[in-house]
């Protein structure tokens, strides 16, 4: 993508992202594609958010792909890796090469587990709004090098919009409903999951396959993901209404 053409599909994106930031918006969604638009824009191959719950415990919400997301569930499940340490310095780090045992002395499973997974070089930003700090953005790169400074200032400013869209709801003004409601969103993220699960196993598909056709028929039908994973966890909605891929739903996107 030449300079003039990324420029303006950066403005688009921007636009996107903004129009999605009025009434009453899927944060889950708006959350995934921003992941998906990182791998887009930025000169990376896969991007994850985690968020903290009420507790101040770190849980992943979006990633580009089913492999980063296995890869920052691990580095939760070992409280390790640059994405954790992020959260507790407030501080972004970047351009750690993760191969380099020195660099990565304090969390060498992560490491290894993220070079197993094909990635080479990762960063971490926080998602913070002053001295607030709601969770971090972790991006990977397969390839060795550094983020041009150019593309770590997106790349703060798409963290930025993830906090904004977090924060922006109009009942969190007070600490204890904006807990609840960060609450509410990694409680539906684990339906979700659930749901992913479920439809990859019934299809024989990958579970980025059956994610990404859960996602354009919520979007077909107008429905939050929360809810349509909701409807299909207790039964209310009958799953062999939700064509397998390969059938013509529209593609909302890059999958988790």
């Amino acid at each position: 993508m030449n300079g003039m053409a990324r420029e303006q599909r950066l403005a688009e994106i921007f636009v996107e992202l903004a129009d999605s930031l009025i009434d009453d918006f899927d944060v889950i969604d708006l959350l995934q594609r921003l992941s998906a638009r990182c791998v887009e824009l930025l000169d990376v191959e896969a991007a994850g958010i985690m968020l903290a719950d009420g507790q101040g415990e770190l849980q992943v919400v979006a990633a580009s792909d089913e492999r980063t997301h296995l890869l920052e569930l691990f580095a939760l499940q070992h409280d390790q890796g640059p994405c954790v340490e992020c959260f507790r310095t407030r501080e972004p780090r970047t351009d750690i090469d993760l191969t380099d045992t020195a660099a990565t002395a304090n969390w060498p499973a992560f490491a290894a587990r993220a070079r197993e997974t094909g990635y080479l070089v990762t960063h971490a930003l926080p998602l913070r709004l002053r001295q607030r700090i709601v969770g971090a953005l972790n991006l990977f790169q397969s390839r060795p090098g550094t983020l041009v400074e150019d593309d770590t200032t997106l790349a703060q400013a798409m963290a930025d919009v993830a906090t904004v869209a977090i924060l922006q709801q109009r009942t969190l003004e007070r600490a204890h409903v904006e807990n609840s409601q960060l609450q509410t969103v990694l409680t539906s993220r684990v339906l979700i999951e659930q749901v992913k699960g479920v439809l990859a196993e019934r299809w024989g598909s990958t579970v980025d396959q059956a994610f990404t056709q859960f996602r354009a028929y919520a979007q077909q039908e107008r429905l939050d993901l929360a809810e349509l994973a909701r409807q299909i966890v207790d039964g209310s909605r009958d799953t062999t209404a939700i064509p397998p891929p390969g059938s013509p739903v529209r593609d909302p996107g890059p999958s988790q």
